[in-house]
């Protein structure tokens, strides 16, 4: 799959999901492929930037990912930063971490995630939820620039 395969791809998956500040949810999977992109990723990262929340929002299924068209590095991305119920916050950066190219593409993740613009429209508390929580997997992640 090219690039273009993949966002049409992924915007589909995701048609009609939206994020908790109600916006369309392709909105995130841009900004995150963007993301990879301004960071120097290449095209598997970008690939895995669009995919990268399919699989653990159920839109694709582990089998789809595995027949997929795409390289090994880039659903070894993908499977890298989705997320297991259960699964200790560690343990998902130990994965992210020990998979080449997964960390860039879950910093992109992150950057948007924890965006002021985005936050400033949720509920104080959802707001400071979140925005501890992006805050301990920058930390655990080893992104956190002492700022």
């Amino acid at each position: 799959m090219d690039l273009a395969e993949v966002e049409a791809t992924a915007r589909a998956a995701h048609a009609g999901q939206t994020d908790k500040a109600g916006r369309p949810y392709a909105e995130h999977l841009r900004a995150v492929a963007d993301g990879v992109r301004l960071r120097g990723g290449d095209d598997e990262q970008i690939a895995a930037a669009w995919l990268h929340d399919a699989v653990e929002d159920d839109k694709l299924s582990h089998a789809w990912l595995e027949e997929a068209a795409l390289t090994r590095r880039t659903k070894d991305i993908v499977l890298a930063v989705t997320k297991r119920p259960g699964e200790p916050p560690e343990d998902y950066a130990a994965r992210v971490l020990a998979t080449p190219g997964a960390l860039l593409v879950k910093e992109a993740d992150l950057a948007h995630n924890a965006d002021p613009a985005r936050l400033a429209v949720l509920d104080d508390a959802t707001r400071t939820r979140l925005t501890a929580k992006y805050a301990r997997m920058r930390a655990l992640l080893g992104l956190d620039t002492g700022s």
